[in-house]
């Protein structure tokens, strides 16, 4: 159970409850939106990250899964798990994320995003080499929307983790 109430959408100003119906009222946007200054700024660095850019949509999910991962928080797992198979991650990819090292149905470019990640989660920074071999991959842009996904979807874990936001299954919050 959430740590605090969520907010009642039919509280909220207009341009909130448009947001939150656009997200399906999820829960961790009803808790969000106690604050809808930030709400609004958050789904749209959110929206950036999910729909614009050039990183490619597969290395992007594979991360954020990643991320949620490393950071324990099961509705981001879950969510994203659902988000990667939708944008083409492979159940055996959703599976073997757990221990990636030891898998072998990811590309050389994946491989090197997923190092970057644990790097980036685990570590005050990523490495020398690990920074070469992801950039070696990636243009600029990429790398950068790489290095942010990672960022805001650690910030996304530890909201969801410290509200306690509660699991809804993921088909009435994902399409």
């Amino acid at each position: 159970m959430a740590r605090i109430g969520y907010s009642d959408p039919s509280k909220a100003s207009d341009r909130t409850r448009e947001i939150l119906d656009k997200n399906r009222n999820a829960n961790i946007f009803r808790m969000m939106s106690h604050s809808p200054s930030y709400f609004e700024q958050y789904c749209r660095l959110g929206g950036a990250i999910r729909h614009k850019g050039e990183l490619d949509p597969i290395v992007r999910e594979l991360a954020i899964t990643r991320t949620g991962i490393l950071c324990e928080a099961p509705y981001e797992i879950v969510a994203h798990k659902r988000i990667g198979k939708n944008v083409g991650v492979t159940d055996a990819q959703n599976e073997a994320l757990d221990n990636w090292q030891a898998a072998t149905c990811f590309d050389e470019t994946q491989r090197a995003a997923l190092a970057f990640t644990d790097e980036i989660v685990k570590l005050k920074k990523p490495t020398d080499a690990t920074f070469k071999a992801i950039a070696a991959k990636l243009t600029p842009a990429a790398l950068v929307e790489l290095q942010l996904s990672v960022g805001f979807y650690i910030m996304t874990s530890k909201f969801l983790e410290t509200f306690e936001i509660d699991l809804q299954p993921v088909t009435e919050v994902v399409d």
